[in-house]
């Protein structure tokens, strides 16, 4: 959180606290719609002209990627609904080629992310960008194409283990005719459609892709996938067996409702307990959006915000593949945690950072970019150390920074010769270099 924000709610309730995330969520502001995406082309179109459509809709998918992060960072947005969002983002990985696109499933993950998990995974069943990533424009009746049931299944609700090959090939004959057309819109092709019987999970009848989602969730093997993911991702990378059942049961009997899963698990003591305290490894995005909010960093080059994510291996709407981003300890290898440690140094200093831009992203052939140039305001962290001591702020900016135990200052930060202003300034600098800071 902000430090304005964690002067007005230290000493809330833990309770006072989860209401005010979902009453936030509850009245977010809805995304601005400056990024739009032309119709599709008949298919006229010389081969250049397709190459600069091409980068046009890739720099408008990376100005609402940069703008996403922008909004994570910012205490006036609504925090779990990014947040969650984030997660759907990873959970449903789809690549989104066209800006319009990526703005349309962004709005579906705020907009169903914190209900019931069926209405979310109606929504994107019938989501254009996911029915063009897994192919299911080209599933039809007579040649059906098995990517989206697939994955459905394995990645998206019930798990390997728990369904069939057959189970596979009649669930994408139900999906078949689920389409979108040139205007980026779901359309159902019922002449595609393939309404002979079809036997799913053991049952028979005349099913849709709406019935195959109906009996996959009524597998509780189901609530328990889910829940698991969510767990890891919510709580810590190592999963706690009881607990994630407990966990999954209500879940099943709930219907499915994430927002009543999401506060069993914020209401719980175990949450709060040290060995899922600091245990997380941040996300590429988690990391930018916090030093953005902790620093309420302004003026940020777009562009070497881009350039970060992919240097560290997340890049918004372009997953390394359907699986999504690994996570936890596959965040980490020798040059990223490199880059990661000197990520404060960049912004305090200014020192170089050797981050790529993709081509399609310049009027050239692309380029480096050595440096982050952002403002950065310490006026917000210095009111949180208004009570506080000199020789303490280095101790009271680690309480704020870090959710582990934070190692002794170096002694030039103790050192006085250097005035308020530079002890708060290098401190910062310090806690954010530290490992402890990439975890969460």
């Amino acid at each position: 959180m902000s430090p304005s924000e964690w002067i007005d709610r230290k000493n809330w309730t833990v309770a006072e606290g989860i209401d005010h995330l979902f009453k936030q969520a509850e009245h977010a502001k809805k995304l601005d719609k400056e990024v739009s995406s032309s119709q599709e082309s008949d298919g006229i179109m010389s081969s250049e002209n397709r190459q600069e459509r091409r980068r046009e809709e890739a720099r408008k998918v990376f100005q609402i990627g940069v703008r996403w992060i922008q909004r994570m960072g910012d205490p006036s947005e609504a925090a779990l609904l990014e947040r969650i969002s984030l997660f759907w983002h990873g959970h449903f990985a789809c690549e989104s080629k066209l800006g319009a696109l990526a703005i349309k499933q962004l709005e579906l993950f705020r907009a169903y992310g914190l209900g019931h998990f069926r209405d979310l995974l109606l929504a994107v069943s019938r989501d254009p960008a996911m029915i063009r990533y897994l192919n299911n424009q080209q599933n039809r009746k007579d040649s059906p194409n098995e990517n989206y049931a697939r994955e459905l299944m394995e990645l998206f609700t019930i798990g390997r283990g728990n369904y069939t090959e057959n189970d596979v090939k009649e669930a994408a004959r139900a999906f078949t005719g689920w389409s979108s057309n040139l205007r980026g819109e779901y359309v159902f092709r019922r002449f595609q459609h393939d309404y002979g019987r079809k036997t799913f999970m053991g049952r028979s009848g005349n099913f849709d892709g709406a019935d195959i989602i109906d009996i996959i969730l009524e597998r509780k093997e189901t609530a328990y996938f889910l829940t698991q993911k969510i767990y890891r991702y919510f709580v810590s990378d190592e999963p706690h067996e009881r607990r994630i059942r407990q966990l999954a049961e209500g879940f099943y009997r709930s219907d499915y409702h994430i927002g009543n899963l999401l506060r069993h698990i914020f209401s719980s003591e175990w949450f709060y307990e040290p060995e899922n305290i600091g245990q997380r490894i941040k996300s590429p995005v988690e990391l930018l959006a916090g030093m953005i909010k902790h620093l309420r960093m302004s003026d940020l080059d777009p562009r070497a915000l881009f350039g970060i994510q992919r240097a560290l291996g997340q890049q918004l709407f372009k997953p390394p593949n359907v699986a999504g981003w690994p996570g936890g300890k596959q965040w980490i290898d020798n040059a990223t945690l490199l880059l990661r440690l000197n990520l404060a140094a960049a912004v305090f200093k200014g020192i170089e950072l050797d981050v790529n831009l993709r081509p399609e992203l310049e009027q050239s052939q692309g380029r480096n970019l050595r440096g982050i140039n952002a403002t950065i305001d310490l006026l917000p962290i210095s009111k949180l150390l208004d009570h506080v001591s000199d020789r303490d702020i280095y101790f009271a900016l680690a309480d704020y920074l870090l959710d582990a135990k934070v190692p002794p200052p170096p002694s030039d930060i103790l050192s006085t010769r250097l005035n308020r202003a530079q002890i708060i300034s290098r401190s910062c600098l310090q806690l954010m270099s530290l490992p402890e800071y990439q975890m969460c």
